[in-house]
């Protein structure tokens, strides 16, 4: 399995959603709110861009799907500063 990022950039709020419910049905995480990160085989990674075609069908929009090796993968820098959980009480 090869780790991957897809990111978009669609105007259409329906199928921005159905596009991200499709990263979601694969497996992916949603990283920001267009961007997803995961593992796939490299098939379903195909199926999922050929999902998210014919989800775009007509519609203006760009995906891209980015392949990364295990190396660059490991060599990535991330800063993730979370909001801490108020306590229920």
């Amino acid at each position: 399995m090869g780790r991957c990022i897809l990111v978009y950039d669609i105007s259409h709020d329906g199928t921005r959603t159905k596009i991200a419910d499709a990263c979601l049905d694969y497996g992916l995480d949603r990283i920001q709110y267009s961007a997803f990160v995961g593992s796939l085989m490299r098939t379903h990674q195909e199926e999922l861009m050929l999902r998210i075609k014919r989800l775009l069908g007509r519609r203006e929009g760009s995906i891209q799907l980015f392949p990364l090796c295990e190396k660059d993968w490991k060599e990535r820098h991330v800063i993730e500063r979370r909001p801490k959980e108020k306590d229920h009480e």
